[in-house]
């Protein structure tokens, strides 16, 4: 229980930061917040794996602050090009 809130709480910090930095409004609310940073974390870390040669058993791993910002801004950018 105590990593799902964890989780929450750590989503929540990557997807307000993600868009802060992102340019021009990005609305949402708190659950898309949440939903936008465990997305930008699964991406900035499932991105640098594609280019380094680090297979681990793991299929998924969690990036650090940076990363995970970084991804979710991505996220964010493919989002609106694509809608």
């Amino acid at each position: 229980m105590g990593r799902v809130i964890g989780t929450i709480i750590v989503g929540f910090i990557v997807g307000v930061l993600a868009r802060f930095f992102y340019p021009g409004p990005v609305p949402m609310g708190f659950v898309g917040s949440v939903l936008l940073g465990i997305c930008g974390s699964l991406v900035g870390g499932f991105v640098p794996r594609l280019f380094s040669g680090n297979r681990s058993t793991a299929p998924f791993e969690p990036a650090g602050m940076v990363g995970s910002v970084l991804g979710a801004i991505l996220v964010i950018f493919l989002v609106r090009a694509l809608s």
